[in-house]
């Protein structure tokens, strides 16, 4: 199966989005107060720009990965039609919010612009999703967390049930070494008590040499 490059350029485009967003704000900030074209105006601005430019980059490499699962079906990657729309949403709202940031740049003294109904319907939509895949993986791994924790528990078992037999086995080894230390031991008292019987009896020549 080919390799997904989706999340983790997803990842690396949230980050500018946020990195965007603190720009815009200071961009915005220092225009409100700003005499003229001051210097720092200039340089929030080229910051901004700069990362606009990256992420609209990022932007086409996504763009470029969403057309390719979708002229495949998602079949390549195993990717349903539910994770495709979700992509390609996240495309338009991210594609949305730099065409925001760039006009709040190029306008800087223009009132923010209020998003139209199909803009935030878009947003509430894709937010809905987001929640709603993060949901289904922690699930996902709650139930891997819980089949692995059921293995512990059943190998966890038979270990247990493995050393009980070997304790049975152990303590039927100690009686039967009991029993044999028992019986070697009247052997030998049977032993000591002929030996005694036999003193002073004189010992046939061949018994003798048997003995020796």
């Amino acid at each position: 199966m080919a390799e997904d490059p989706y999340h983790e350029v997803k990842a690396e485009i949230q980050t500018s989005l946020q990195t965007a967003a603190t720009l815009r704000a200071s961009y915005l900030r220092i225009a409100s107060t700003a005499t003229g074209d001051s210097e720092e105006l200039r340089w929030a601005g080229s910051e901004l720009k700069a990362t606009l430019a990256a992420l609209d980059a990022d932007l086409e490499d996504l763009e470029e990965s969403v057309r390719i699962v979708e002229g495949s079906g998602g079949r390549s990657f195993g990717i349903g039609g539910n994770e495709v729309i979700q992509r390609r949403q996240f495309c338009r709202f991210v594609r949305t919010e730099i065409e925001k940031a760039s006009t709040s740049r190029s306008q800087p003294s223009r009132p923010a612009e209020v998003p139209s109904p199909e803009e935030e319907d878009d947003q509430s939509e894709w937010e809905r999703q987001e929640q709603a895949t993060m949901l289904r993986q922690q699930d996902s791994t709650l139930s891997t967390i819980a089949g692995t924790l059921g293995t512990l528990v059943e190998q966890a078992g038979l270990m247990g049930r493995e050393i009980g037999e070997h304790n049975e086995m152990l303590s039927d080894l100690e009686a039967n070494v009991d029993r044999t230390s028992n019986k070697l031991g009247g052997a030998m008292k049977k032993m000591q008590q002929f030996i005694r019987d036999t003193e002073g009896v004189k010992v046939p020549e061949c018994l003798s040499r048997c003995v020796n």
